[in-house]
């Protein structure tokens, strides 16, 4: 439901006083919607299942707002399993306990129980993304965010015919939350996941039900279509094509980008990417296809791929053509895609990147062990649990109250503010022969935060590992979006690297691919005072430990304190 604000005129003397409230808040709307999360029975793959759904969808619901517009969402948990919703890419200002991730900024919503979330939606246009933050619940927990230019502005590119989201997911034959806590159990690596999926369904490619359901979209010939692509995989990060089409990508995570034309599209998970496609070939039928990039050596994956159509109208023949999509390990694809984004500075959300840092990190990532525990039976590698840390720091959650909340209220004993600026121990970080060095691989569990100064510029070169193996992580920063400055393989060189970073127009985002075998430098402003989670995007490595939090401290103003939480908060 959308209730717009609207200006009224007024006598001269009086209007001079209201022309900029009228400006602000022209097209400036409450949307207002629910979220019923409950069991659904539904059909993949030939088989039945029950899975936790929105609405009774899967996806879930589309919520298409404008920038400006405030987004009140009532949750209500019907499900048998705790719930929270986390809005990816969305800022949060001054509504810091609306970000969703579990015992991070709140404590879960129990079975039975609701929670309401509000905030604001300005500053972004895009496509973002909204999933569940509770175990792997947003297997099927998820749908698209879109956030469209305000009345009066335009989009910065030719205006399209008509707009599509594009959500690709992944798909268990089981109860996921069953394959997750049987793999934690023992400290293994869970299941693979059994098919992709586009807008909810495999396609028909899968040999074990080839009658499966195909997601269709239509299209008239000459026309121009802006196709919002969202990756909301659990682990799966994918290469994206559509036979005999090239793509012309326009924004990625809610940031305009400069244009520039790709016959192939990366993206990891949580990663969003809008491009257009225009209707240029001959009328007939054209499978888009996406299939995982596996960045990982000797790693066995779900290698499956999933598709769907596009149809011109009045198309006769009855068999698609498949477009040829790039190998599996295709890591120069990849980099190519991912290095050649950059800023659309002409946006009116642009800001020129800080050129002075604050707080300077170099984080080691990746994967590792911990120990098994005693009386305890581990499957890991050595007979440990599989493990993943940053500056061998593995992550743990809190369970009695939400970080945020501790913050607030100053409470003790909930998280160390001791989190390292520098890895611990120094190594030839990507040398593959290290990667099973029990010494290197073990890590300790801990809840090691970052605080922050408000307003303060934070560098961070993320520095990939090739502990257990190398892997692209895919890295996602709530609250805030960072200049990717570089990328590059092999370790950082604090020397010369800096020479490559781009000051002038580097991509904006929420979520970076960090190479495999590699480092990315990223640049943020802490200007959002709360808790803000930092972890791999990749829901394997997440309970393993993939991740921290940054605390930004209050600023001096109203604008910038922490509110105090909403009174329908949930308490653990």
């Amino acid at each position: 439901m959308r209730s717009t604000m609207v200006c009224l005129l007024f006598p001269v003397g009086i209007l001079l006083v209201f022309l900029s409230f009228c400006l602000s808040t022209t097209s400036a709307a409450i949307v207002e919607t629910s979220f019923h999360a409950k069991n659904l029975t539904t059909s993949r793959l030939c088989q039945n299942h029950v899975i936790v759904a929105v609405n009774g969808s899967l996806p879930g619901p589309t919520l298409r707002v404008q920038e400006g517009d405030t987004l009140i969402v009532h949750v209500f948990n019907e499900s048998p399993y705790n719930l929270t919703i986390h809005w990816h890419g969305v800022f949060q200002m001054r509504s810091q306990w609306a970000d969703g991730p579990e015992f991070i900024t709140q404590c879960p919503i129990r079975p039975g129980n609701s929670y309401t979330y509000r905030f604001n939606l300005t500053g972004q246009v895009g496509t973002l993304w909204w999933h569940a933050h509770t175990q792997w619940i947003r297997a099927t927990v998820y749908g698209a965010l879109v956030i469209r230019p305000r009345d009066g502005q335009k989009y910065p590119f030719v205006k399209p015919y008509r707009e599509q989201t594009i959500l690709l997911g992944e798909w268990w034959n089981g109860n996921v939350i069953d394959v997750e806590n049987a793999a934690l159990a023992t400290g293994v690596a869970p299941n693979n996941s059994d098919a992709y999926t586009i807008n909810g369904w495999p396609g028909d490619l899968y040999p074990s039900c080839p009658s499966n359901k195909t997601y269709t979209l239509q299209v008239v010939p000459g026309k121009t279509y802006l196709l919002r692509l969202i990756n909301a995989a659990l682990n799966g990060q994918l290469f994206f094509k559509i036979a005999n089409h090239n793509l012309t990508v326009v924004g990625a995570d809610a940031a305009y980008t400069n244009p520039f034309q790709t016959d192939v599209v990366v993206m990891g998970p949580g990663q969003t990417t809008d491009v257009l496609l225009t209707a240029n070939q001959s009328p007939g039928l054209y499978y888009m296809a996406a299939r995982p990039y596996l960045s990982a050596i000797a790693v066995t994956i779900n290698n499956s791929t999933t598709t769907a159509i596009l149809a011109y109208e009045n198309a006769t023949q009855t068999t698609p053509v498949l477009p040829v999509l790039p190998a599996l390990n295709d890591t120069p694809t990849a980099f190519r895609f991912e290095s050649n984004m950059t800023a659309l500075v002409t946006s009116p959300f642009w800001s020129p990147v800080p050129q002075t840092v604050d707080e300077s990190m170099y984080v080691t990532m990746g994967l590792g062990i911990s120990e098994c525990g005693n009386n305890q039976t581990c499957g890991g590698i050595f007979g440990q649990r599989m493990a993943a840390s940053m500056n061998n720091q593995s992550f743990v959650l809190p369970s009695t109250i939400s970080m945020l909340e501790a913050f607030y209220r100053n409470v003790s004993g909930i998280y160390t503010t001791d989190f390292p600026d520098q890895p611990p121990i120094v190594f030839d970080y990507t040398n593959t022969t290290l990667s099973f060095n029990q010494a290197l691989m073990t890590t300790p569990k801990s809840t090691s935060v970052k605080q922050l100064k408000f307003n303060s510029t934070v560098q961070l070169v993320f520095q990939n590992t090739a502990l257990v193996g190398i892997e692209n992580h895919p890295m996602h920063l709530h609250g805030m979006n960072f200049y990717i400055l570089a990328q590059g393989f092999g370790n950082y060189d604090p020397i010369n690297d800096p020479r490559k970073f781009n000051l002038v127009n580097p991509l904006e985002r929420n979520t970076i691919g960090v190479p495999t075998g590699g480092w990315a430098a990223i640049r943020f402003r802490a200007n959002n005072p709360g808790a803000w989670f930092i972890h791999c995007h990749l829901d394997v490595h997440m309970p393993w430990g993939l991740g921290t939090v940054f605390l930004v401290e209050n600023g001096g103003t109203p604008e910038s304190t922490l509110p105090p939480p909403p009174a329908d908060f949930p308490r653990c």
